[in-house]
């Protein structure tokens, strides 16, 4: 599969990619801005987004921000989707021939309940009895769960789900749920049917520039791409960060491997094709500096094979 390739590095395909943005006009328009740090969620089944609430809960913000910038939800499951109560994830990574594997933990930080535990809210996990000792796991709130405001000294709500990304954790709340002990409880998996950890439901998290529910995302200022690819005409689907890196010519972009996750399909999804060496992404939103554009056909061709560089052929604007 794919996946296991990138892993393995036995299939010469998406580490890096060259996308020359280099010259384009940003005509688009202004990111209508928000009050607190924006986060993009990339998940199996889909993508959303989470405004932090900076002012009101400062060191649980800044404790999960340390999480996301160091890549660390990057390549987790979601391990704990009870039914119509909370999308819980950011404590495990599934290692091939390994199993679970903890997501390494800070200090725990104190506890800064305020806000409701209402629908759409995004809160931390914490330890029954100890309402200063969250550290990495976090959960979306599926329903008004105001009973989590008085227990265990209230769980600190730190983030609003913006837009239609509560759709994307509905689907992944009626999905199909297995119980694999203590690291997988209600754990989400795709297909219907559970074979092994691949069919469970990963996601990548990123601090991003604006709210955008485009489907390709590309931020000048951090040099992010997000996008999901399928590969070889369903051979393997998948989403992904790409990093942009330093180049002699144009501008390159490398994958980050930890970030590569299953991905069902879904109509404008970006294609590649071994047998041409081509990629090719539909619609491309340009954020540079919170002008934005959107660049449509956007073609690359594979050019060095052993790292993965793809060259940007063509765009229309």
């Amino acid at each position: 599969m794919f996946l296991s390739y990138l892993h393995s590095l036995q299939f010469p395909l998406l580490r890096r990619l060259v996308v020359l943005l280099g010259g384009i006009v940003i005509l688009g328009f202004s990111a209508s801005g928000q009050a607190g740090t924006i986060v993009r969620v990339s998940t199996s089944v889909g993508d959303y987004s989470i405004e932090l609430l900076d002012e009101h809960a400062p060191a649980t913000v800044q404790n999960f921000l340390n999480y996301v910038r160091r890549g660390d939800f990057n390549g987790t499951y979601l391990h704990r989707v009870p039914d119509d109560f909370v999308v819980q994830g950011g404590a495990y990574r599934f290692q091939p021939f390994v199993g679970p594997v903890d997501v390494a933990t800070g200090p725990p930080v104190i506890n800064e309940f305020g806000a409701s535990n209402i629908r759409g809210t995004v809160a931390m996990a914490k330890i029954d009895g100890d309402p200063d000792s969250a550290t990495n796991q976090w959960f979306v709130n599926l329903s008004d769960n105001t009973s989590l405001d008085s227990s265990n000294g209230g769980f600190t709500v730190f983030g609003n789900v913006l837009g239609n990304g509560m759709a994307v954790l509905d689907t992944i709340n009626g999905l199909p749920k297995i119980s694999l002990g203590f690291k997988a409880q209600d754990a989400p998996f795709l297909n219907g049917v559970y074979n092994d950890p691949r069919d469970l439901v990963y996601m990548n998290v990123s601090v991003v520039e604006r709210y955008s529910e485009a489907a390709h995302v590309f931020e000048s200022k951090s040099g992010l791409l997000i996008t999901s690819v399928n590969v070889n005409n369903d051979e393997e689907v998948v989403s992904l960060y790409l990093h942009e890196i330093p180049a002699t010519s144009g501008f390159q972009y490398q994958v980050d491997l930890g970030s590569v996750i299953p991905r069902t399909s879904f109509t404008g999804i970006a294609t590649y094709s071994a047998s041409d060496n081509r990629l090719q992404i539909p619609s491309l939103e340009v954020n540079q500096n919170g002008q934005v554009t959107v660049l449509s056909n956007v073609l690359f061709e594979l050019t060095d094979q052993d790292a993965l560089i793809f060259t940007l052929v063509s765009y229309d604007q």
